[in-house]
């Protein structure tokens, strides 16, 4: 009954939660969770706006007197920039972009040695973000002197008052359930904080995404660089001290050359932790997520048959064809026919790349036949690309190896990437050759999603490629590169979403996040917690995420993955629990469609109702457990689309969970209103009002262990329940 399950009183009366309903179960334990911070509106707040506001001001004076607050840093010729920027001309030019956004950029000329530092900020009058990129250019008909130590952000945040100061920070994707676990670091004075990633790639071993708070009060400040970035947290008397950039940079420039530094956003928030994450998740929305055709990427359903034909290296034109009808006539209505790695030449194996020609012994008429295929059937498609890399044996490889860099000083792990080579995206010949044969590529064989892999570290075949007076500067070459490749594709293919994955979710900064999303946040896949963990973590940053699904039939006849997470003697978990630790924007089913003893009647159910309630997932995000991977224990969240007056929640019961109902005060409703609150297994509406889902809490009574619930939420528009 709906009344048992989530513990309401007696239907129909509109009087809210029960306690007598919950407590009255036998040998029943509850659980209370709250959220992290109260119920606050999420919308920027007048001090929080004028709070940037009155930074940015100060930040980017056109003032050499300024020079010592400006909020980065570099050294040049041996002098800091606050040094040696005191001889130096500026002008500022401010201009506007449109309602929401301004322009502030502010120009610093040498006149002895050439060289022109460009900062360009935009500040934002709908949230309190601020973000800015440098530019170094050398203007003189000689080399300039060492320009190094450049730090896109140099700046002190929290001033100096007492309190604890508390950094909030993720590990990146490293193919294991531990990704996107929120962690917590308390700043001590005088012991600087140094995070970074690893190899190149962004998200690899930490997110590039930070936020520093003391009680009430804090900011989030966020790298963007599809590099080796690394930031610095140092607590003072004077509040804390924040430098962020490229890891190492220590170059001259050419005659004509210019360079970029990372992008740098800092967010001011005032009051709760939670709700300055909400604001940043609607700042994302808002301006960040790429918009193909002018809208925001809507909930996809795009499956595959990798782990059915070894990604593509058994697979042909006929059994692509096979799967796609057999999708449909099962009616899971899928988006896009996911065709992934190994359609190319590739010599038996999908990791020998570099020659971006379709295999015409498996495939005679090319991709073509099965886009026109998926088409005619309702369906777009998506294929796989790995430009990047390139092995031997292949075109790039064998044509072209000028455009190639070698690595050096491979750590050890890494040492099978040795004869492995980066195409360089510096190199404007690879460059354009890449950017028209891929385009080529996509015409012709009428792919819809473009998606782009990158399973290397790029940084030591970077470091290959710099002379010692010019450390950094191929990996700016390349990052600029890569970014201008995909901008100029989304050109040439406006209606065109790209795929951001990298051996999951390894290339997720915000600059590829503004011309991507990962539909794939991580390879660590199916595992029922660490998809809910994933997803607890990911969803504070990164609203757009997507991950693989399937059903333990398949599983376990394929035995992917199911070892280390199915202990011996005990049953797998079930499809629903499976399906549900996974439901987010993006799925990819992986079902084995050749098997017609699969249920699915259940499996269609599932997608109905997720198809349902996706659309929540862009709403704000409010923890409702504390993170944890135990079994023993629930976790849930809720997700609230104000706006709407809708939302919903899910709650896991894991494995060893002796407790039967737990009970999750919700936030972001509106007290004063009614919302008929769903259990979708059973759609049968009650109406309880938001003062009581806020106070008392929503009371969710799962029987089973490894059991999952979704309970949606609409403010209730009927006369009498206002």
């Amino acid at each position: 009954m709906l009344r048992e399950r989530l513990g309401f009183g007696p239907a129909g009366t509109g009087k809210g939660l029960s306690m007598k309903a919950v407590w009255s179960t036998p040998l029943l334990v509850v659980l209370c969770f709250w959220p992290a911070g109260e119920a606050l509106a999420v919308h920027p707040l007048p001090d929080e706006m004028a709070q940037a506001k009155a930074w940015t001001a100060a930040a980017f004076r056109a003032t050499s007197a300024n020079n010592g607050h400006l909020p980065f840093s570099f050294v040049y010729d041996g002098k800091p920039a606050a040094d040696c920027m005191k001889t130096w001309t500026f002008q500022q030019e401010v201009k506007s972009l449109d309602s929401q956004r301004t322009q502030h950029t502010l120009v610093g000329s040498d006149l002895k040695t050439g060289l022109v530092v460009r900062c360009v900020a935009i500040e934002y009058h709908d949230f309190p973000t601020v973000e800015w990129t440098l530019y170094f250019r050398n203007n003189a008909k000689v080399d300039t002197p060492i320009l190094q130590n450049i730090l896109a952000l140099d700046g002190e945040f929290l001033d100096d008052r007492p309190g604890k100061i508390v950094l909030y920070h993720q590990p990146g994707s490293l193919c294991n359930r531990h990704e996107y676990q929120p962690l917590e670091t308390v700043l001590a004075a005088n012991v600087p904080v140094r995070i970074s990633t690893s190899g190149g790639r962004p998200t690899n071993a930490n997110m590039p995404y930070f936020n520093l708070a003391r009680g009430g009060q804090g900011v989030i400040a966020v790298v963007g660089w599809p590099g080796q970035w690394a930031a610095t947290f140092s607590r003072s008397s004077h509040g804390v001290r924040v430098q962020a950039g490229q890891e190492r940079t220590h170059f001259k420039l050419l005659p004509g050359e210019e360079v970029r530094s990372p992008l740098m956003v800092v967010q001011f928030w005032q009051r709760d932790r939670i709700r300055s994450q909400n604001i940043w998740r609607r700042w994302m929305l808002a301006h960040n997520l790429p918009r193909p055709g002018g809208k925001l990427p809507p909930p996809l359903n795009t499956p595959c048959s990798s782990h059915q034909f070894g990604e593509m290296i058994h697979a042909n034109e006929a059994n692509q064809k096979y799967f796609i009808d057999r999708y449909v006539e099962e009616g899971f209505r899928p988006d896009y026919w996911w065709m992934d790695a190994g359609w190319y030449v590739n010599h038996g194996t999908w990791i020998n790349t570099g020659t971006w020609e379709v295999d015409k012994k498996r495939f005679p008429s090319g991709l073509r036949a099965i886009s026109d295929h998926a088409h005619a059937k309702g369906l777009k498609t998506l294929v796989w690309f790995e430009p990047e890399r390139v092995t031997a044996r292949s075109w790039l490889y064998q044509k072209h190896s000028q455009w190639l860099l070698k690595p050096i000083n491979l750590p050890k792990g890494l040492e099978y990437e040795k004869p492995w080579r980066l195409l360089n995206l510096g190199n404007p010949e690879a460059w354009n050759w890449l950017t028209n044969h891929v385009d080529r590529i996509l015409g012709e064989q009428g792919i819809d999603l473009y998606r782009q892999d990158f399973n290397m570290d790029p940084l030591y075949f970077w470091q290959s490629g710099d002379a010692a007076d010019r450390q950094g500067i191929t990996e700016i070459k390349h990052v600029t590169g890569y970014l201008a490749y995909w901008d100029e594709l989304r050109r040439r293919h406006p209606n065109m979403l790209i795929d951001s994955c990298a051996s999951g979710g390894r290339r997720n900064d915000l600059e590829t996040l503004r011309r991507a999303v990962p539909l794939l946040r991580s390879d660590y896949l199916f595992e029922p917690i660490g998809q809910q963990s994933h997803m607890y973590g990911i969803s504070f940053w990164i609203p757009y995420n997507g991950t693989g699904t399937d059903d333990r039939e398949s599983l376990r006849s394929s035995k992917i993955f199911t070892a280390g997470w199915v202990p011996k003697g005990r049953a797998m978990e079930s499809d629903s629990y499976l399906f549900r630790s996974a439901m987010s924007l993006h799925l990819t089913p992986c079902y084995d469609l050749r098997n017609r003893s699969l249920d699915y009647a259940a499996l269609r159910r599932l997608w109905q109702q997720w198809r349902a309630v996706a659309p929540n997932y862009y709403g704000d995000y409010y923890p409702l457990t504390p993170y944890s991977l135990e079994p023993n224990v629930w976790m849930a969240w809720q997700f609230d689309r104000p706006e709407q007056g809708e939302g919903l929640v899910q709650a896991f019961r894991r494995s060893d969970s002796s407790q039967e109902t737990a009970v999750f005060k919700l936030a972001g409703l509106d007290p004063r209103a009614m919302y008929w609150v769903t259990d979708i297994d059973l759609n049968r509406p009650q109406a309880v009002s938001g003062s009581d889902l806020r106070t008392k809490g929503l009371h969710v009574s799962l029987h089973e262990r490894s059991a999952a619930a979704v309970i949606t939420y609409r403010r209730a528009e009927v006369r009498g329940l206002r």
